[in-house]
């Protein structure tokens, strides 16, 4: 087990060593983009990604606190559900409004990959092979589809 301190190091490590190797690939639209906070311009919508202690998620979570607010969002993202799974060349999990591991309300398209720790230096390249083409479709996903939430903004 790790303490609470050298576990936030290991993450901080590999979170930098992740954003050393994706600084060089241009967003596309060919901009410089910061890959680990993902800025989606939405208020209360964000592309995130996380490890955990035995598996690594690359999530769109949308964090809006009124429900009701958070179903708009999720409807506009399953009316481009096609294209998102089109882009991401596989289908990911949909949930509406449920707790996150703070209870706090959110709903969520995601990916997790199981049996996977951050915590083994070993298995970063997995990690980073299994974020790297995911936030990049999203990426392309969204310079397509934000568009369709210009309504909701």
């Amino acid at each position: 087990m790790f303490s609470r301190e050298e576990a936030s190091r290991i993450k901080e490590e590999f979170w930098t060593t992740f954003g050393q190797y994706m600084k060089p690939v241009p967003s596309a639209d060919f901009l410089s983009v910061n890959w680990i906070n993902y800025n989606t311009g939405l208020k209360d919508v964000f592309f995130r990604m996380d490890t955990k202690r035995k598996s690594a998620v690359i999530a769109i979570t949308m964090e809006h606190r009124d429900p009701e607010i958070q179903e708009l969002f999720f409807e506009q993202f399953l009316q481009l559900k096609t294209l998102l799974h089109a882009e991401l060349e596989e289908e990911w999990a949909w949930e509406l409004n449920v707790p996150d591991e703070n209870a706090k309300i959110i709903s969520q398209i995601y990916k997790e990959l199981p049996g996977k720790s951050v915590f083994n230096r070993d298995l970063w390249s997995d990690l980073i092979s299994f974020f790297k083409p995911r936030i990049i479709a999203l990426d392309a996903f969204w310079e397509n589809a934000k568009y369709a939430f210009d309504g909701l903004r």
